[in-house]
């Protein structure tokens, strides 16, 4: 049985956060790179709840988790 195929839009929207394409870019840019070791659900910026979301999410490999690691993929490389 295959499992869903999110986008970074939906996630963005499940996370309760702006949606649209250029607020996601802009949501990235702005806190990029996190540091190394540092696990994406630990980052400073996420609420308690979406922090907990991202980390039950990849522990699970649920659903969400390829789309959770493209995010985080994005907010580890570094500003051109």
């Amino acid at each position: 049985m295959e499992g869903h195929v999110h986008s970074m839009t939906s996630l963005f929207a499940q996370l309760g956060l702006p949606s649209a394409p250029a607020e996601i870019q802009a949501f990235i840019e702005s806190r990029r790179p996190l540091a190394p070791g540092l696990a994406l659900h630990e980052a400073p910026f996420w609420t308690p709840s979406q922090a907990g979301f991202l980390r039950e999410e990849i522990q699970n490999d649920a659903d969400w988790a390829d789309i959770i690691d493209e995010l985080d993929s994005g907010l580890r490389r570094s500003n051109p």
